[in-house]
């Protein structure tokens, strides 16, 4: 199993680049930010300097989306990086949550998500492709390899999912949720001909060492209500007792009274009071070192390739050296 770090490019980069090196030696493969322009720093501008500051960890956004940016500037960016890095980047995509709604815009649409899959990859690996009617390439890209990851929670995503992207990203780490979302996405990908086993499975959660359980909740409260943001887009889309989305998954949202984005990702996020403990447990890992091995063993065992840990909260040195000292050598391959 691989391990990665997600940080928010908070000011000041500095210290972004500073975790990401720490994470790197102690044994983490991959480095991921948020994408979001207006509540953060703009994370490719960082990347250049995590890249240069590291050896071989690999970057990339824990999302991004074809709305921000237009495609071939996605591409081009990410194909500029490997030029200068050597294939060190993963394309995390997803329809846009934070970024598209504080800009006051909609989430993409999975038919729009799914050309940007095709056409950023492509484009950054050096093949022609077509953007708004126009066919083009990037004369210059020599050996480039972009892997893109697709978000997703709904069955409509996962199946997306499992016909185009390259990865998985679910951002929770509940076993009964991840075996049931897992195995649409393989599904989707043996349907179309795609063998399942070569898409890679990453779970991102919240991860919190310590004995201290009621302290590691509050600090790790704020993801229930990040993910309960695409709960109610799912909600919304096929009911709460539809069949078509699991209640393990639905059901908390319903004291759901909004959320205030300019509290997204962080401990204390006034707009989480909804999420109960319970919920916390279940999509973070809380404990001691033992907590995290014994689910991450579980996670693994469902085909989970990487676990990414959102370190957003008060212990975020202390998480990366609990994981690097124990938890990693116990489940690293």
């Amino acid at each position: 199993m691989d391990f990665g770090l997600v940080l928010q490019t908070d000011p000041p980069a500095s210290r972004v680049i500073s975790l990401m090196k720490r994470a790197e030696r102690n044994g983490f493969t991959h480095g991921w930010t948020f994408d979001s322009a207006v509540l953060w720093q703009e994370p490719f501008v960082v990347y250049s300097q995590i890249l240069a500051n590291t050896t071989t960890l690999k970057v990339g956004p824990m999302v991004t989306n074809p709305g921000t940016r237009t495609w071939e500037v996605t591409a081009s960016t990410f194909a500029t990086l490997n030029d200068m890095y050597g294939n060190r980047t993963v394309c995390g995509i997803g329809r846009g949550d934070s970024a598209m709604r504080v800009a006051g815009r909609k989430p993409n649409t999975l038919a729009r998500l799914g050309e940007a899959i095709e056409v950023i990859r492509d484009l950054a690996e050096g093949r022609e492709a077509e953007v708004d009617g126009q066919r083009m390439r990037l004369p210059w890209v020599r050996d480039g390899k972009l892997p893109v990851w697709m978000a997703a929670y709904g069955p409509k995503a996962l199946a997306l999912t499992g016909r185009k992207a390259d990865g998985f990203i679910l951002q929770l780490a509940d076993p009964f949720l991840t075996e049931w979302m897992v195995k649409a996405v393989r599904n989707a990908a043996a349907e179309a001909g795609r063998d399942p086993d070569s898409v890679t499975i990453c779970v991102a959660a919240p991860a919190y060492v310590g004995d201290d359980l009621a302290h590691a909740r509050e600090q790790c409260r704020w993801f229930g209500g990040m993910v309960g943001n695409h709960v109610a887009d799912l909600v919304s889309r096929y009911g709460d007792h539809s069949g078509m989305v699991p209640e393990a998954l639905t059901e908390y949202i319903k004291g759901r009274e909004g959320y205030d984005y300019s509290h997204h990702g962080r401990a204390g996020n006034p707009s989480t009071d909804f999420v109960p403990d319970e919920i916390v447990d279940r999509f973070c890992l809380l404990g001691p070192p033992e907590a995290h091995i014994e689910k991450l063993r579980a996670l693994r065992d469902l085909g989970v390739d990487q676990f990414a840990v959102y370190d957003m909260h008060d212990a975020q040195e202390t998480t990366i050296d609990a994981y690097g000292a124990e938890i990693i050598p116990a489940l690293g391959d």
